[in-house]
């Protein structure tokens, strides 16, 4: 397992479960600093096209305060090259559900001319915050 300087992670972190906390804990394992960045509202909007459950400045503060995490950060963009400009990481770590994925490979490539890594994690099956979503709204029905 190689160790990395300085990793970075992204993602909505909204309704935050088990999935969320294995990826980042994975993620700290291979570097010694950990960012995660948590997609601002507007940015989840954007391309989710649905508001957060919890607001971007709460995620923030709950991934915040998760002993792996060494520093979080509200990401307003998805574009990983402006990120590494702004953070300087070496590698970038995302869930292996999306390994394949021609967004993720296009990424890899981009990156690699810098040096940086894309790691894909273990992603956790079975828990997702659009099963939980969906769960909730499907007990709000119910009743």
């Amino acid at each position: 397992m190689k160790k990395y300087r300085k990793g970075y992670t992204q993602g909505v972190y909204d309704m935050f479960h088990i999935g969320h906390l294995n990826l980042i804990n994975n993620a700290k394992k291979y570097c010694d600093y950990l960012i995660v960045a948590v997609n601002a509202d507007e940015v989840v909007e954007g391309y989710k096209h649905k508001t957060p459950v919890i607001n971007q400045e709460d995620r923030r503060y709950i991934v915040e305060n998760i002993k792996a995490v060494d520093e979080a950060v509200i990401a307003y963009t998805l574009d990983k090259k402006v990120q590494l400009d702004k953070y300087g990481y070496d590698v970038i770590f995302i869930g292996d559900d999306w390994k394949g994925n021609q967004r993720w490979e296009d990424t890899k490539k981009e990156l690699a001319q810098y040096g940086v890594d894309v790691v894909f994690l273990p992603h956790t099956d079975g828990v997702s915050s659009t099963e939980l979503r969906s769960v909730e709204v499907n007990s709000v029905d119910e009743k």
